[in-house]
């Protein structure tokens, strides 16, 4: 039961092809007497971006708008936790006093 068995290749079945023959090529080796020139590189038709000072004081707002957005986020974020935190150990000291008061009565 615990020992593997490992599995046979059955034979394959049905119509089967011989494989083609593998015939050996030569290789040469292309020495050039003189160097090609080279193509010229095809020029991009894509549109290049111009900043304007506008455009660029644009930019820079934006980036301290988002900057100052989510500084906010997360600070009022780690706040909101403090708070709950804070709450959760006042109520836990409430209700060990409140504990340890009744078994003093």
């Amino acid at each position: 039961m615990f020992k593997p068995k490992v599995p046979t290749m059955p034979q394959p079945a049905g119509i089967t092809t011989p494989l083609a023959p593998v015939e050996p090529t030569t290789v040469l080796q292309h020495t050039p007497q003189s160097p090609t020139p080279l193509a010229a590189q095809p020029t991009t038709t894509r549109p290049t971006i111009q900043l304007t000072p506008g455009s660029v004081l644009l930019l820079v707002g934006g980036g301290a708008a988002v900057v100052l957005v989510v500084g906010a986020v997360l600070v009022s974020m780690l706040l909101a936790v403090a708070i709950t935190g804070a709450s959760v150990a006042i109520c836990a000291l409430v209700i060990r006093s409140l504990a340890s008061d009744n078994e003093h009565r």
